[in-house]
C-alpha cells in the first residue's frame, strides 16, 4: 500500500511529524521520569504501527533501539499485529529479546496477550514461569497479562495455567503486578472461577 513504512528512520520521522507539544505534556505527566517521549497520541501511534507491520527484521531491530517512548511502542504495536494475524513462536521469541526495550507497563499490555499469550497456548506453560520468577517488575507483569489470551480464546488448561501464574505473583510487591493480576483474575472468572486457595 502507498501508506508502507519501509525502514525505521521513516517510522521514527511519521511519529515525529504526528507529535505535538499538548501530547508531550500529558505523555510526560504519565511515564516515567525521564522517559524519552516525543509527544504523540496513541491512535496516530497505532495507525503509524499498523503502516509498519510490513518492516523487515532488521529494521523492526532497530525500532526497538530508539529512545524515544512511541518508537518502542510501535515495535511492539508491529509484533502485536503480526501475531494477531498469526501468533507464532519466533514473535513471541523477539518480544522476549527484546524485553529491554519494555520500559511501561503499556507496553507490556499491549503486546503481551497476543504475542506471548497466543503462542503459548495449549502449553507448555514454562516462559511464563520464567517471566514469572524475574526480578523485573515488567516481567513478571509481561508473565500474567500474556494469559489474558487464555481467558478469551484459551482451553480450560490454559485458563488454569494463568491462574497458576497469577497465583504466584497475587502478592507481588510491585503494584504494577497486582494490577495486571487483578485485571486477569477478573477476566479468567468470566470464563472459570478463581480456584480456592
Amino acid at each position: 500500500m502507498d501508506d508502507e513504512l519501509r525502514t525505521a528512520a521513516e517510522v521514527v520521522d511519521r511519529l515525529r511529524h504526528l507529535s505535538s507539544a499538548p501530547e508531550l505534556a500529558k505523555l510526560s505527566k504519565r511515564l516515567p521520569v525521564g522517559e524519552p517521549v516525543l509527544g504523540v497520541r496513541m491512535r496516530d501511534l497505532f495507525h503509524t504501527a499498523k503502516a509498519a507491520v510490513g518492516l523487515p527484521e532488521n529494521e523492526l531491530a532497530e525500532l526497538f533501539e530508539e529512545d524515544a517512548f512511541e518508537a518502542r511502542m510501535a515495535a511492539f504495536c508491529v509484533l502485536d499485529f503480526r501475531a494477531r494475524r498469526k501468533p507464532d513462536i519466533a514473535l513471541r521469541q523477539t518480544y522476549l529479546d527484546r524485553h529491554d526495550a519494555i520500559t511501561t507497563w503499556d507496553m507490556v499490555d499491549r503486546a503481551a496477550p497476543w504475542v506471548v499469550g497466543g503462542a503459548t497456548a495449549g502449553g507448555p506453560y514454562d516462559v511464563l514461569h520464567e517471566l514469572a520468577a524475574s526480578d523485573d517488575p515488567l516481567r513478571r507483569r509481561s508473565a500474567v497479562t500474556a494469559p489474558l489470551w487464555f481467558a478469551k480464546y484459551g482451553d480450560p488448561d490454559d485458563v488454569a495455567a494463568g491462574y497458576g501464574v497469577a497465583a504466584k505473583l497475587r502478592d507481588d510487591p510491585d503494584p504494577v503486578v497486582r494490577k495486571a493480576v487483578a485485571i486477569y483474575d477478573r477476566h479468567a472468572g468470566r470464563t472459570r472461577p478463581v480456584p480456592e486457595p
